[in-house]
């Protein structure tokens, strides 16, 4: 029974990795015309709360799990030239190839390495930040990509997630931006990277998992403490910043 369910869940996660393929030409695009730009505003609010609460002027490495086209990686070297903190080493981190070879064009200063989120290609306590972004939630094994993000962080480490978590939609302003995220974000996402399914399984996927409480209570049992939690544009989009203590 076990073994049939691991290969169900291989077989799940296989499926996305071929969606973020297919869609990985169009997928800055998307998410920039989807989200009126916003995101980037949420994306440095994740970068400058770590550096915050870290405090410190050098850092050995930056991992981005999930890291797609590479994007997060732009913010957190540009922030942190801005704060004038050093970084020595990026890394992003990604199962899909599709999306690698476009963040390898994008992004030249990072080195990138195929691999999952549960099974990082990391060595153990080498690095001081782990930051995913709207990636989590495609991770079918979360519970040992989190022990991963544990394992691989240095004492004091950052782990930084940026997600669209579950939401009570029962408000009228609730109930406008769930029929966004229903219908119109598949009708948009799917005119610009001809994959409407892909993009139909985003606010689907959205419904089938955790709410921020939820998440919250899955990082503290993986041994992170809480620093920083934030919810963004009526709760489309939730920042969450926990240590390794």
């Amino acid at each position: 029974m076990g073994i049939e369910k691991l290969t169900d869940k291989e077989e799940k996660q296989k499926k996305i990795v071929s969606m973020f393929d297919d869609i990985a030409s169009t997928y800055d695009l998307a998410n920039r015309v989807l989200s009126f730009g916003i995101d980037i505003q949420w994306r440095k609010k994740g970068c400058n709360k770590a550096y915050d609460i870290l405090g410190k002027e050098r850092l050995t490495q930056i991992t981005d799990v999930a890291t797609g086209t590479g994007d997060l990686l732009l913010f957190w070297r540009d922030i942190a030239k801005q704060r004038g903190i050093a970084i020595e080493n990026f890394v992003g981190v990604d199962p899909s190839v599709g999306m690698l070879s476009v963040a390898k064009e994008k992004v030249n200063f990072a080195t990138f390495i195929e691999g999952k989120a549960q099974e990082l290609p990391i060595e153990d306590e080498s690095t001081e930040i782990i930051s995913i972004s709207y990636g989590i939630r495609n991770v079918v094994d979360r519970v040992e990509a989190l022990q991963e993000f544990y394992r691989a962080l240095k004492p004091g480490g950052m782990v930084v997630i940026l997600e669209f978590t579950k939401q009570d939609r029962s408000g009228i302003v609730n109930k406008f931006v769930d029929f966004g995220m229903k219908k119109v974000l598949p009708r948009v996402g799917g005119m610009i990277s001809k994959n409407y399914e892909a993009y139909k399984y985003l606010p689907d996927s959205i419904e089938e998992f955790l709410t921020t409480e939820m998440l919250e209570k899955e990082l503290k049992e993986a041994g992170f403490e809480m620093k920083y939690v934030k919810s963004f544009s009526m709760g489309i989009s939730t920042l969450l910043v926990a240590q390794k203590v």
